[in-house]
């Protein structure tokens, strides 16, 4: 039995370039969207100058200064000076009314005359007593007198001596009481005790001092040509600080010539052995206390420097840096790519992107900071050191 002839359906020629267009279309698709792509991420090893520092807040003081009071009470009848001027060694800084002082000077002046008046007196009547005593004990020889006479005369020239000696002391007693009240009049006119600049003035005319009980401050006199950095380090790195070690600071808003900010150097001079009592400042020198529980200990450390053309100022602050080791002009590479070896402090691995293949390397590390090393070994000037290597699709990477 014959079948019946069924002709073959025809493929039209546009079938076969759909399927062509969708085949492309997907290879794009995965081309861009869906393959995974690897980044290389490098950094040139260059040439620069590294160091090792700790790092510290502080405020800056006059390395001399001295708080001027007064030693005496009474209103301030003169102030001879402004805050910003500069004195020498003896100026007349300030006058005190002395009305006070000079009437207690003239009234122990007027004591002591009255006390060396009072002693001419009984030495005269020493002299009488002595005649007296001599007369009786020439009588007594000769039998024209009573012994009870004799007596009672030398006792009356041993009465006299004692009212002198007795005068005497109040005398030497008055004199010294009149010396301190001179003194205490003196202290009525102040004087600069050092030469420097006027740095505070607390005191205004016809104000009333009274130090009874403390010496009132009226002023600080500094010398502005030395300063000294009160700075402030964590008790985590105050191990690292040692004195003699150099150290720089730079300040806010003052620069160089370049327009850098402007470094003053200078060398540790002391770590103080305990914490100030008011953490969170430097302190100035007084009663030191251990941190409440829980907070940071901070140590004091200080150091010097010049401050000849008077840019420094007392109360400035300073960005410290106590440097431990540094290098200049020195291949640096960054740590973050860096691997330590086990056992050496000094080496480490480290990947090079040399043309389009990766590289090991070992690679000897000497001076470093927080970002950087000094290569000393391993690693060429321009070589490119590999910092980090991601996977990821290629979707990532487009930008929309």
């Amino acid at each position: 039995m014959r079948r019946p002839y069924m002709p073959m359906p025809s493929i039209r020629p546009g079938l076969f370039a759909a399927a062509g267009t969708a085949c492309l279309l997907s290879s794009l698709l995965w081309w861009g969207f869906f393959r995974t792509v690897e980044t290389v991420e490098t950094e040139p090893v260059r040439r620069a100058s590294i160091e090792n520092a700790v790092t510290a807040l502080g405020v800056l003081q006059p390395q001399r200064y001295v708080d001027v009071g007064a030693q005496v009470s009474g209103q301030i009848r003169h102030i001879a000076v402004k805050a910003g001027d500069g004195v020498a060694k003896g100026d007349l800084l300030l006058e005190i009314d002395p009305a006070v002082q000079q009437a207690t000077v003239q009234a122990n002046r007027a004591t002591l005359a009255s006390l060396r008046a009072q002693l001419a007196e009984q030495e005269a009547q020493r002299d009488l007593a002595r005649q007296q005593a001599d007369r009786q004990q020439q009588m007594a020889a000769e039998g024209a007198t009573r012994l009870e006479d004799v007596q009672t005369a030398q006792a009356n020239l041993r009465i006299a001596r004692a009212r002198i000696d007795s005068l005497r002391a109040q005398i030497d007693g008055a004199r010294s009481t009149l010396q301190g009240n001179e003194a205490l009049l003196g202290y009525t006119r102040i004087y600069a005790p050092i030469a420097g600049t006027v740095v505070t003035l607390d005191a205004r005319e016809g104000q009333t001092l009274n130090a009874t009980y403390q010496t009132p401050n009226v002023m600080r006199i500094a010398d502005l040509s030395r300063m000294t950095v009160w700075a402030e380090v964590s008790e985590a790195d105050v191990g690292r600080i040692r004195p003699g070690m150099p150290v720089y600071f730079t300040t806010l808003g003052l620069q160089d010539a370049a327009g850098r900010p402007r470094r003053w150097p200078g060398r540790l001079r002391q770590v103080l052995p305990a914490p100030p009592a008011a953490q969170g400042a430097a302190a100035q020198p007084g009663t030191q206390n251990a941190a409440p529980a829980g907070k940071v200990v901070l140590y004091t450390a200080l150091f010097d420097v010049d401050n000849a053309d008077g840019a420094l100022m007392p109360q400035m602050s300073a960005q410290v840096f106590f440097i431990a080791a540094a290098a200049n002009d020195v291949l640096v590479a960054p740590l973050a790519a860096l691997s330590p070896l086990a056992g050496d402090a000094e080496r480490f691995t480290a990947r090079v992107l040399t043309g389009d293949a990766l590289q090991s390397r070992e690679v000897r590390i000497g001076v470093r900071d927080r970002l950087s090393g000094e290569v000393l070994d391993g690693l060429d000037e321009g070589e490119r050191i590999v910092t980090a290597v991601r996977h990821e699709r290629a979707s990532r990477r487009l930008r929309w």
